[in-house]
């Protein structure tokens, strides 16, 4: 049996996005302001009620990176279908990277107040939930629309570095 293992770029690289990728989940979990922490943290950057928790996130992210990977490698057509409740800054982190989240939201832009609005709006009073309802039919289709299209093959338009 042939055993190969990740090249140290690669490697380096699956790493670096993972850890971004939990750097804007954690943002979105707790952050109302200041999410690239360009200035001290201050307890008015925090969000006054956290809703939801760290938890399944991690490892949603962990899973989301080296499905990349596989996909292109393999050159896969797949859904990641990841179940409702507190992995959503997991999923939602992972979209804003790689683009589709701009995509569906516009005004979430790919840049320092792009992230902030990701961070600030996460789960907050008329924001965008945590968990979708199809009480809001239109969000309910953009959802299963970007969460499809993440778990694709990646485009040349992608900034996942894998």
């Amino acid at each position: 049996m042939l055993k190969t293992t990740l090249s140290p770029e690669l490697l380096h690289k699956m790493d670096a996005y993972w850890r971004a990728a939990n750097y804007l989940s954690v943002g979105q979990i707790y952050l109302y302001d200041n999410p690239l922490l360009k200035q001290p943290l201050k307890l008015s950057h925090v969000k006054p009620l956290v809703v939801g928790h760290w938890g399944t996130t991690p490892g949603q992210n962990f899973i989301y990176v080296h499905l990349n990977r596989v996909i292109k490698k393999y050159d896969l057509d797949m859904f990641y279908i990841a179940g409702p409740g507190h992995g959503g800054p997991a999923i939602v982190g992972n979209v804003y990277l790689e683009g589709t989240w701009s995509e569906v939201y516009p005004n979430i832009t790919q840049d320092e107040a792009g992230s902030k609005s990701c961070s600030s709006s996460f789960r907050f009073p008329a924001e965008f939930p945590a968990m979708w309802r199809q009480r809001h039919p239109d969000r309910s289709t953009k959802v299963a629309n970007w969460g499809i299209h993440s778990a694709m093959p990646l485009g040349p338009r992608s900034t996942i570095p894998i």
